[in-house]
């Protein structure tokens, strides 16, 4: 069965109008069709094979269950926990769209990798302590019997986090929270801590949160990796492309208030092949938006946020792409291989890189700085003016610090409360999300993938309940906050 392409423009590049005609006519172009036409008889005479089929093998498939927009670790991992719960092998065909196969501008790449449980909200927590999980036996998870095992070169050294005197009540009420949920976390004193890490400078710090077990970083491209290798061998499709409309059904209801709503499902996408000006419609039966910073334009193509100001039609998805520098420095006198990862009371932060007295690190921009995201480019006078100031005066050593080199990534920001957006949209009921995580999506990849999956295959989430992070709550005004994000 030749499969269905529709081109952009049907029509243009086989009838044009030549020079001298009358107006109105066509006449075949004939340039570099003659040679062609010539082959194809050719191809077709006794004793020659015939290959008048055109090449599909780019094209995804005609029909899939799920489609997936997003080939970052949040929808991979949304795919493998598809295959992994499904009732039985090959049930569930699942599609994988995803614009940029270099991963160059992914925010899985350009991560420094990092994973903690020091967050305000037993959510978050949890999901990091099931990552941590997931992480500490990837060859049980992720292992393919044709491919070596897995190095994620996890680094166990912690995260440690700085208060002021005025947030150190809020970093006490943190701790309690993450030790009710199992975490292990410890506060210290500003003589604990110069007792433990001589290099630190305590001036200005009140109180001390110090991950002691499931905290560090690892190598975040292996993970991506890891995952693409094994959702492939458990029959996932790959498509390069981009998703550029969907068709959908709608269907008008009252609810309980009498208030007329519009449901939608979507049956169609159709995704737009790389380098060319045609597309490939996939029929499905359910799309989960893992876009990352580009989601909000996903979900505005299935007409999300397209309704009344003040409704629940009208409300968007509110993320949105922020650019975030990593810089890298040298620093021979720096703290040393035990350092963990320290975020200051100013908002920098630092690590370690490597063996050889090499660190990374930076600051979130406050709103006034926000850089302009339209490309990666990095502004070195941010770190000079904004963060190494306050690294110097945490670190002394960094004083002589020498930068080595530097790039920028991007945050998929939840502008509404910094917190991820998982499950259902409640109009386009066949649209689930994973997205909006502001920083922390890739460390809770593995949690938020079997959530959706839970979701979509059981009705409800089962492993862990992240109702809180539904998008019902951006049209009820009901912030989820999480208070500690880097």
């Amino acid at each position: 069965m030749i499969r269905r392409v529709l081109p952009h423009g049907l029509g243009r590049g086989l009838l044009t109008r030549r020079p001298g005609t009358r107006r109105g006519g066509f006449s075949l172009d004939w340039d570099g069709k003659v040679s062609e036409i010539k082959k194809k008889i050719k191809s077709i005479l006794p004793g020659t094979s015939c290959d008048l089929l055109p090449d599909t093998s780019h094209l995804p498939p005609e029909h899939s269950d799920v489609v997936i927009v997003g080939g970052g670790v949040l929808g991979l991992s949304v795919a493998y926990w598809l295959k992994k719960l499904e009732s039985r092998r090959g049930g569930i065909r699942v599609l994988v769209v995803e614009q940029d196969y270099t991963y160059s501008q992914a925010s899985t790449g350009l991560s420094v990798g990092g994973i903690c449980q020091q967050f305000s909200l037993p959510e978050n927590i949890q999901l990091s302590l099931f990552s941590a999980s997931f992480l500490r036996n990837i060859n049980e998870y992720l292992a393919v019997t044709s491919a070596p095992p897995l190095d994620l070169r996890f680094n166990p050294s912690g995260y440690l986090l700085l208060a002021s005197e005025k947030d150190a009540a809020a970093m006490e009420s943190n701790v309690k929270v993450q030790k009710q949920e199992g975490a292990k976390v410890c506060l210290m004193s500003p003589d604990q801590l110069r007792n433990k890490f001589p290099w630190i400078n305590t001036e200005g710090v009140a109180l001390a949160s110090y991950g002691m077990e499931n905290e560090g970083w690892f190598d975040p491209w292996c993970l991506l990796q890891g995952l693409r290798q094994k959702v492939e061998s458990m029959g996932v499709f790959f498509c390069q492309g981009e998703v550029t409309r969907f068709v959908s059904s709608s269907q008008r209801m009252l609810t309980t208030d009498d208030e007329m709503v519009i449901l939608k499902r979507i049956h169609e996408v159709h995704v737009k092949m790389d380098h060319s000006l045609e597309y490939q419609p996939v029929e499905c039966a359910i799309v989960i938006n893992a876009a990352g910073a580009w989601s909000a334009q996903i979900a505005a193509l299935a007409g999300i946020g397209k309704g009344p100001p003040g409704t629940l039609q009208g409300t968007k998805l509110p993320v949105e792409p922020r650019k975030r520098y990593v810089y890298v420095w040298h620093c021979p006198q720096g703290p040393g291989l035990e350092t963990p990862l320290v975020a200051d009371t100013s908002g920098a932060y630092f690590r370690r890189e490597g063996l050889g007295s090499n660190y990374l690190g930076g600051r979130s921009p406050t709103e006034e700085e926000e850089p302009d995201p339209a490309n990666l480019e990095v502004d070195h006078d941010f770190f000079q003016e904004k963060v190494w100031p306050h690294l110097a005066l945490r670190v002394p050593a960094f004083e002589t610090l020498k930068v080595q080199t530097a790039w920028a990534g991007y945050y998929d920001y939840n502008t509404f409360d910094q917190n991820g957006v998982v499950g259902p949209h409640p109009l386009v009921v066949n649209m689930y999300f994973a997205t909006g995580f502001s920083g922390h999506g890739l460390q809770q990849a593995p949690g938020v993938g079997r959530a959706v999956a839970e979701m979509i295959l059981e009705g409800s989430f089962q492993t862990i309940d992240l109702s809180p992070f539904l998008f019902n709550r951006f049209y009820l005004g009901e912030k989820t906050q999480e208070n500690n994000i880097m």
